[in-house]
């Protein structure tokens, strides 16, 4: 775990290698770091916007700081060396992003990753801390749809060699497991703001036929995200279009 200053960040040791492929992903992407986003205000830590409303973080986190997101970064280690090469190169990087939420449970990986043992020691710039036997697996919501779409890098230079996934279902943390993050309120906020859409054309493998009381039919609301103003897709018929996309398949080593 460190503190870079904008972000905490989790990165992998060498020796641990998590890779993603399916969905949209024509080649394997590895892991590279785990990044949180805060926000100073409900719906401020995200940098996407779903029917116009953010949420607490990306993993990004609250109280004080009262949203959160994680932020998943993968490179393409198919094609390229390392991270560095493949953030400035076509087909370089693939971010899961997860929503969080304050419920009255909470997800155990991001319980381990901001515990009051854990953000008490990582509270300066440039500050670390090891972590050890995490699942990488367990910080993923139980679903398996998403939408996706190609897109930029969230900070300088931001590249446009991103596709991004947003899953469609958040994690939980519970307040007081997210009162240690009140020491980040410096780093709220650290979000790009909304960008045009551009044309871009949003996919899902959501399939909006299944509905009721706990899944409403959202077919005819618009969706945004932050990296955009207003998310009408070009793709956007009557209805968003349904791409039979893949399910994510995690491998570890």
């Amino acid at each position: 775990m460190y503190n870079t200053g904008r972000h905490v960040s989790l990165r992998l040791d060498k020796e641990h290698l998590v890779n993603i492929s399916g969905g949209p992903m024509t080649y394997s992407h590895r892991l590279e770091e785990i990044r949180l986003h805060f926000g100073s205000e409900d719906g401020q830590g995200s940098e996407h916007l779903l029917n116009g409303q953010g949420f607490s973080g990306e993993v990004s986190l609250t109280p004080a700081v009262t949203h959160t997101v994680v932020q998943l970064i993968h490179y393409n280690h198919e094609l390229y060396t390392n991270y560095t090469e493949a953030a400035k190169s076509p087909n370089g990087l693939v971010i899961v992003s997860i929503f969080m939420k304050i419920a009255e449970t909470s997800n155990s990986f991001l319980n381990r990753m901001l515990n009051r043992d854990t953000i008490t020691r990582i509270t300066y710039k440039n500050d670390a801390y090891l972590l050890t036997s995490l699942n990488i697996e367990e910080i993923y919501p139980e679903t398996s749809s998403f939408i996706t779409y190609d897109g930029s890098m969230t900070t300088p230079p931001c590249f446009e060699t991103v596709t991004w996934l947003l899953m469609n279902k958040p994690v939980y943390l519970t307040r007081m497991q997210n009162q240690p993050s009140q020491i980040f309120l410096s780093m709220s906020d650290n979000v790009r703001p909304v960008q045009e859409l551009n044309n871009r054309c949003i996919r899902t493998n959501i399939n909006f036929s299944m509905q009721g009381k706990d899944c409403p039919n959202n077919r005819a609301q618009k969706l945004q995200y932050r990296g955009t103003k207003t998310i009408r897709s070009p793709c956007h018929h009557a209805a968003p279009s349904l791409f039979l996309l893949s399910s994510l398949f995690i491998s570890l080593s």
